[in-house]
C-alpha cells in the first residue's frame, strides 16, 4: 500500500493524507484529557501521567510503515510523548508537526488575546519546540472563537502581523486556519492572506465546510485538514441506536466518504495499529460495498443522525 501525498503549496513538503493524530484513550473510546480535567490538560505545562507508552509506539512504528509523515498533537501531554516516542522510535524519513500554542486557542483565552502579544506568542512558540525537540513547527494551528473579532476589529490584522513574524523568525513553517465558530469567522481568516492550510471538522454528518469554506481554500491554494471523520463518536452511538454495532464497517464508511471529498489530510485517531491501518486500507479503497452503502444509508435515514447534522449544519452557518 502506497500512502498518497500532496505539496503543501508550490514549494512545500510532500504531506501524507493521512496525519497520525495524538490523542490518547479512555476505556469508554472518549480522548484523555478533554474528558478527563479539561481545564488542568489544557494548561501550559501539564504533562498527565501514562501518555505515550507501549502502545503508541506501536502505533508510531504502524504509521512509518504506512507512510504517514503528518503528525498532529495537541495538549502538552501529546506533545511530550511524542518527543519521548520520536527518540525510542525515530522516524525512517522526514516528518512533520502540526500543534498549537497552549491556552491562548479557542476559549482558553478570553478573546484570544495573547495571541496578540507577540512577547508572549514567541514565548509559547519557543516553548513548545523545546517540548518537542524539534527546531521549527511545520504546521501552526490556530484556532479562534468568534469572540476575538468581535471584540477587536482589528484582530485579524494584528494576528496576521504575528503570524508573519513568527514565519520571518523561522520559528513556525506554515500557519493553520482553525476555529470552533463556524463558516464566517473560518472565511475571514482565509481571507488574512497569512494561512496556508485550513483545518475543520468534516464528515458526512457536518459537511458544511464544503460549500464556502473549502472552495474558498482551494482557490487560494491552501491545504485543506479534515478532522473529526467519525462525528466526533456520535457516528458509533448513532449507529448503535438502529442496530449497527460493527464500529469497524462504520469507521470504513466515514473514511471512504470522507476520501470522496479529497481533504489534503485526514487526521486520524487510533487506539491501536489495527484501527490505524483498517482507516488507511478504506481510503485506499474508497468504493462502498454493498452492505456498506446500505449501513450509510440507514445512517443518513435515521432520526438520530437528521437531528445530529442539523445541529452541526445550523451551529457551522451561524443559526444556531
Amino acid at each position: 500500500m502506497t500512502m498518497e501525498k500532496r505539496p503543501l503549496g508550490p514549494k512545500g513538503p510532500q504531506l501524507s493524507v493521512v496525519a497520525l493524530g495524538g490523542h490518547e484513550y479512555l476505556p469508554d473510546g472518549r480522548s484523555r484529557g478533554f474528558n478527563e480535567d479539561r481545564a488542568l490538560a489544557t494548561s501550559p505545562g501539564h504533562i498527565s501521567p501514562g501518555y505515550g507508552g507501549a502502545a503508541r509506539v506501536a502505533l508510531l512504528r504502524a504509521a512509518y510503515e504506512l507512510g504517514i509523515n503528518v503528525f498532529d498533537v495537541t495538549m502538552d501531554s501529546e506533545k511530550d510523548a511524542l518527543r519521548r516516542n520520536l527518540q525510542e522510535a525515530p522516524p525512517p524519513y522526514e516528518i512533520h508537526v502540526q500543534t498549537r500554542p497552549e491556552g491562548m486557542c479557542y476559549g482558553y483565552d478570553a478573546n484570544n488575546q495573547k495571541l496578540l502579544d507577540m512577547q508572549l506568542l514567541r514565548a509559547e512558540v519557543q516553548r513548545t519546540l523545546r517540548m518537542l525537540g524539534r527546531e521549527v513547527i511545520d504546521l501552526f494551528n490556530i484556532g479562534l472563537l468568534d469572540d476575538s473579532v468581535r471584540h477587536d476589529l482589528d484582530y485579524m490584522a494584528r494576528l496576521s502581523a504575528n503570524v508573519m513574524q513568527l514565519k520571518q523568525e523561522g520559528l513556525i513553517r506554515f500557519a493553520v486556519a482553525d476555529s470552533h465558530s463556524g463558516e464566517r469567522l473560518y472565511l475571514q481568516m482565509l481571507q488574512a492572506g497569512v494561512f496556508d492550510a485550513v483545518n475543520l471538522d468534516l464528515n458526512f454528518g457536518d459537511p458544511s465546510g464544503l460549500e464556502r469554506v473549502v472552495p474558498t481554500a482551494r482557490a487560494a491554494g491552501m491545504h485543506v485538514i479534515a478532522r473529526e471523520a467519525m462525528l466526533k463518536g456520535a457516528l458509533f452511538r448513532i449507529g448503535s441506536t438502529i442496530g449497527l454495532e460493527d464500529r469497524g464497517m462504520l469507521a470504513c464508511v466515514a473514511m471512504k466518504w470522507l476520501g470522496a471529498q479529497r481533504p489534503d489530510i485526514i487526521i486520524v485517531g487510533a487506539e491501536n495499529t489495527a484501527q490505524l491501518k483498517q482507516n488507511v486500507r478504506a481510503l485506499a479503497d474508497p468504493e462502498m460495498s454493498a452492505h456498506e452503502q446500505a449501513a450509510f444509508d440507514m445512517l443518513c435515514r435515521c432520526e438520530a443522525f437528521r437531528e445530529h447534522t442539523l445541529v452541526k449544519v445550523q451551529r457551522f452557518l451561524g443559526l444556531h
